[in-house]
C-alpha cells in the first residue's frame, strides 16, 4: 500500500517542482525554455499513452473496447474544454467563462485537466493489480514518472503568470502546486473502485490514453510550435519521447 501511495504522489510532486520555478526565475519564463519544456512534455505524454496504456489495453481486450475507450477519452476532455475556461501558456483565455479572474481560470483549468492524468496512473496501478492485464507495477511507475515530467513545465506555466499578475511568490507557488493535488485523489479513487473497473479495464486504459493525447494535441504541441524557435519544441518532443520509451522498456 505504501508503494502505491508513493506512485500516486509522484505526478503531484512534478507539479510542485515546476511551481517552485517561481522562486528562482523572474516574472517571465524565457520563451526558449518554455518551448523546449512544452515539447519535452508532449513527447513524454505521447510515449506514455502508447506503451503504458494503449498497448496493454489492446493486448487485454482487443480492438473494439480499446478504440471506443480512446475516442471516449478525447471526447471527455473536449467536453471539459467546452464547458470550462482554460488558459494557454501565452495567458490567453478561452471558454464561455473567460470573465473569471486569471488566477481562478488557471487554477480551475489545470486542476480539471490534472484529474484524468491522476486517473491514468490509478488505472495503470489497478491494471498491475489485476490478473489478466499485461501490465506491471513498474510500468505504472514509468507512467507516473512520465506524467510528473510533463507536470514540471505545467506547474511553472501556472505559477509564473500568477506571479506576473501581481501575486506573491509563495501564493503563486501554492496555487500552482495545489492544482496537482487532484491527481493522487483521482488515482486513489480508481484503485478503490478497481473491482468495478476491472471488467472494463481495456476501455479504461485507452480512455486515459485518449485524455492524455487530447491535452498534447490541444494544448502542448500548439504552444510549443507557435512563433519563433518552433524547432526547439520539436527537439524537446524527441527527447521526451525517447526518455519515456526507455523508461517504459527498462522499468516495464
Amino acid at each position: 500500500m505504501k508503494n502505491i501511495l508513493i506512485i500516486l504522489l509522484i505526478p503531484f510532486l512534478g507539479t510542485a517542482l515546476g511551481s517552485a520555478f517561481v522562486f528562482f526565475m523572474r516574472k517571465e519564463m524565457p520563451v526558449l525554455l518554455q518551448k523546449i519544456l512544452l515539447g519535452f512534455a508532449s513527447g513524454v505524454m505521447v510515449a506514455a499513452s502508447f506503451w503504458s496504456l494503449i498497448v496493454p489495453g489492446m493486448e487485454m481486450g482487443g480492438i473494439k473496447p480499446s478504440t471506443i475507450g480512446l475516442l471516449a477519452g478525447f471526447a471527455f476532455l473536449l467536453l471539459i474544454d467546452y464547458i470550462t475556461p482554460h488558459l494557454h501558456a501565452t495567458g490567453k483565455a478561452e471558454g464561455p467563462r473567460s470573465h473569471l479572474s486569471k488566477t481562478a481560470m488557471l487554477a480551475l483549468a489545470v486542476t480539471i485537466h490534472n484529474f484524468p492524468e491522476g486517473m491514468a496512473v490509478g488505472v495503470g496501478l489497478a491494471g498491475a493489480m489485476s490478473s489478466g492485464v499485461n501490465m506491471t507495477s513498474t510500468a505504472a511507475l514509468a507512467l507516473a514518472l512520465g506524467i510528473a515530467i510533463q507536470n514540471i513545465p505545467e506547474g511553472a506555466i501556472i505559477s509564473m503568470p500568477l506571479r506576473s499578475a501581481g501575486n506573491s511568490r509563495l501564493k503563486s507557488f501554492w496555487i500552482g502546486a495545489l492544482s496537482g493535488i487532484v491527481e493522487p485523489i483521482g488515482g486513489l479513487l480508481v484503485i478503490l473502485l478497481a473491482s468495478v473497473f476491472t471488467p472494463i479495464m481495456p476501455f479504461m486504459l485507452t480512455f486515459a490514453a485518449g485524455a492524455m493525447l487530447y491535452v498534447v494535441v490541444e494544448e502542448l504541441i500548439p504552444e510549443a510550435s507557435e512563433g519563433d524557435h518552433s524547432n526547439v519544441g520539436t527537439i524537446g518532443f524527441a527527447l521526451g519521447f525517447t526518455l519515456m520509451m526507455l523508461l517504459d522498456v527498462l522499468l516495464g
